[in-house]
């Protein structure tokens, strides 16, 4: 694929199970001073959920916060659903592009967790917080776009976590949600707990599902308590431990809550 509606690209930059990311040539019709831009192509069949993909990046669009990744065009070209988004250079927390401090680690999920708060108050779950979604920029860190592939996919995944299931991602999902609850504040402050694990330590909060295939992993996932790792502060493992309560209602109260508490962190000699 060389190009997508009026997106000429110009190199690939990631994908995912059903995503390819391009930097393409910036159609003028867009009338934004910067000469390329990020264009995500959804790999799903069909489009049938395209309204309420438009309805949710429109919303997340609108709400113009400087923690959340400005989004400029959604559409559909042969079938496919594509939306173009402001290029971050400095890459994520997954695949920065120069090695971070362990205070701008914190600032970066802090700054995260502020965009699902505002997403939250606006009726908004985000369903896909993770490492690879919080993009590095000059002034910290900003949430990218909310998940939108169910909308498409009518439930046709794995226990209806899709990639996150068969690529390493299943802690990222709160287990309630498993269970039939509702994604919601509390199901992305439980992501929000895990990402800050996995960036400062390196590793998840289940060893167990290291090696296990995808099935075995969401029946070990179940069982299993988190574990948080040792080379956490005392802090940094409240604030973990805190956001992946088992019990919703013994989590942060908002996801703004947990931003105030990680920025704690960071202001503290050593964070």
């Amino acid at each position: 694929m060389d190009r997508v509606g009026d997106y000429v690209f110009l190199r690939e930059l990631g994908r995912g199970e059903h995503s390819h990311v391009y930097l393409a040539r910036t159609p003028r019709r867009l009338g934004i001073a910067t000469d390329a831009v990020a264009v995500k192509v959804l790999s799903l069949p069909g489009t049938d959920g395209f309204d309420a993909v438009v309805d949710d990046l429109t919303l997340f669009a609108g709400l113009g916060s400087p923690h959340l990744l400005p989004l400029y065009d959604v559409g559909t070209d042969a079938g496919v659903v594509f939306y173009a988004m402001r290029y971050q250079p400095l890459g994520s927390l997954s695949a920065p592009a120069q090695e971070l401090t362990r205070r701008e680690q914190l600032r970066a999920v802090a700054a995260a967790a502020r965009g699902a708060h505002e997403l939250h108050e606006a009726g908004l779950a985000h369903r896909g917080i993770g490492p690879a979604n919080v993009l590095l920029d000059r002034a910290g860190a900003v949430l990218a776009e909310p998940a939108v592939g169910h909308l498409l996919t009518h439930g046709h995944t794995l226990s209806g976590l899709g990639p996150r299931a068969q690529a390493g991602g299943l802690e990222l999902v709160d287990p309630l949600l498993m269970q039939g609850r509702p994604a919601g504040r509390a199901s992305d402050i439980w992501s929000l707990g895990v990402t800050l694990h996995l960036v400062l330590t390196g590793h998840g909060l289940f060893p167990a599902l290291v090696s296990a295939d995808p099935f075995t992993a969401v029946r070990i996932y179940l069982r299993s308590h988190p574990e948080p790792g040792e080379d956490l502060t005392d802090g940094e493992r409240a604030v973990v431990v805190t956001a992946v309560h088992p019990d919703p209602a013994r989590r942060y109260r908002t996801a703004g809550d947990l931003a105030d508490a990680v920025e704690d962190v960071a202001r503290r000699p050593g964070g």
